[in-house]
């Protein structure tokens, strides 16, 4: 089976089959830095990590563009209120979703594009417009005109006749300079006190639209694999981006990707609702490789209702894969990454899917476990080399030296296995013979230490407070 993608252009899945052989052209929309990030910005990034990771080990030369908006109406009006200047503004916050991504342990992307570098390009992206009729300029403005393009609606299933941009309100569009009210701005009339950059039109700054529309093409050309994003964006930032690029004559994207959102008591996590998570606020609760399980753990397309008990799950989740390849390690020496399941092949195969692949994880794990409790190190050596294998692909692989730096070094951690192990035999021992009172006190002396033992089907795992977690 090949790889298939749900296109929601042609609101279908697909074969993927890249525009050149073997090669992947992504763009990823990316944030606007008005502020600290939260889970639900950063599960798009995740999202598109695990496809770039994904066709990496399938044999493609993936080349991604995640962009910056760093010009924006939030960000102007969010670095006004705080008193401090708009482009220092957008870079603190562009550095926070940086480090939130980096943490999370995403691939730096092949690009990082900001708005503000890309002036010239959106003035010659709007003159090819104008010259073909698709654009106009009024009132200092540029808009897009819509009408003008008989497909538009195509992406999001939008009706013509329908069509509201948001923009602007509607009882403001008697001053307005469109001439339709369905047409969108992809260049902004400068304003006193705010940034302008020149162009034939009048001096100004781009619209949201027109930015990306921009980036993309510079650097990935004017026909690319795939443009992703989250499904808010399919209206109206990514009908208009497609609007703007057909109507100078590009080809633009070949597949659009669209994941869903995360959620608090159903709606959309946003800073607007002020129902948010910020990163630096979720990883002082939970580990960094545990919140990537827990944002990849649903299908990227699905929405993630958001919960403390959900995310405790997920923790534990990884944990179990997490204790059995250390319990390997420790055993038998550290496995090597080894091939992929067939499960495993089929489920990310299958339009990404996430919540399989993991299944098929959990499943090996399962029986290495088996293995290794028999004494078959051969088959629990195997094992374990195919979850790292599996692992490595999503992003989550214990031993990758991403996550390994926060157990400490190796001796300390291996001092530390080697006492933990030797009183939770002695538990384990004390049980069988039904000396409850002897068990409890081994627990008790690991928990005054500070360390945590929960016992589930694969064995107990334990936890050291405020550090990581190991299962032995």
């Amino acid at each position: 089976m090949s790889l298939q993608l749900y296109d929601t252009a042609t609101r279908s899945q697909r074969e993927f089959v890249p525009l050149r052989p073997r090669t992947a052209s992504i763009y990823v929309c990316g944030a606007t830095v008005q502020g600290i990030p939260h889970i639900g910005h950063v599960r798009s990034a995740l999202n598109y990590d695990v496809l770039r990771r994904w066709l990496i080990a399938t044999g493609h030369d993936v080349l991604l563009v995640r962009n910056v908006t760093d010009i924006d109406d939030k960000i102007l009006a969010k670095s006004a209120e705080a008193g401090r200047p708009w482009w220092e503004w957008a870079y603190t916050h562009e550095l926070a979703f940086e480090d939130a991504y980096t943490a999370l342990g995403c691939l730096p992307p092949s690009v990082l594009p900001r708005a503000t570098g890309h002036i010239s390009q959106m003035v010659e992206l709007m003159a090819r417009l104008i010259d073909r009729g698709h654009a106009y300029a009024a009132g200092g403005d540029v808009y897009f005109a819509v009408a003008t393009m008989t497909d538009y609606g195509s992406l999001s299933g939008q009706r013509l006749d329908e069509v509201c941009q948001g923009e602007p309100a509607e009882g403001e569009f008697a001053a307005s300079a469109k001439r339709d009210p369905r047409d969108f701005t992809m260049w902004k009339g400068a304003k006193p006190g705010e940034p302008a950059w020149w162009t034939p039109w009048g001096p100004g700054r781009p619209g949201w639209h027109l930015e990306c529309s921009a980036m993309a093409t510079a650097y990935l050309g004017p026909e690319f694999d795939i443009h992703g994003g989250g499904l808010d964006l399919v209206f109206p930032h990514h009908e208009n981006e497609l609007a703007q690029s057909r109507g100078a004559g590009d080809s633009f994207a070949r597949y659009w990707l669209h994941n869903g959102w995360v959620t608090l008591s159903g709606e959309k996590m946003s800073k607007s609702l002020g129902n948010t998570l910020s990163i630096p606020a979720t990883l002082r609760r939970v580990r960094a490789v545990e919140l990537r399980y827990y944002l990849i753990a649903a299908h990227y397309r699905s929405a993630i209702e958001y919960s403390d008990g959900a995310l405790n799950e997920a923790a534990a989740a990884y944990q179990r894969i997490e204790s059995f390849v250390h319990r390997v390690r420790e055993r038998c020496g550290v496995p090597e990454p080894r091939v992929w399941c067939a499960d495993f092949v089929g489920a990310m195969d299958d339009d990404l899917g996430t919540p399989a692949a993991l299944a098929a994880i959990h499943t090996t794990v399962h029986e290495g476990n088996a293995a290794l409790d028999a004494g078959d190190h051969t088959a629990a050596v195997a094992a374990a080399g195919s979850v790292r294998g599996m692992t490595a692909v999503l992003g989550l692989d214990p031993l990758a030296d991403q996550w390994r730096s926060t157990l400490g070094s190796d001796a300390t951690s291996a001092a530390l296995a080697v006492l933990v192990d030797r009183l939770l035999a002695e538990r384990a021992e004390a049980r069988n013979r039904r000396d409850y009172a002897t068990a409890d006190a081994a627990r008790e002396q690991l928990l005054a230490a500070g360390i945590t033992v929960e016992d589930t089907p694969d064995g107990p795992v334990w936890t050291v407070k405020g550090n990581s977690r190991h299962g032995w």
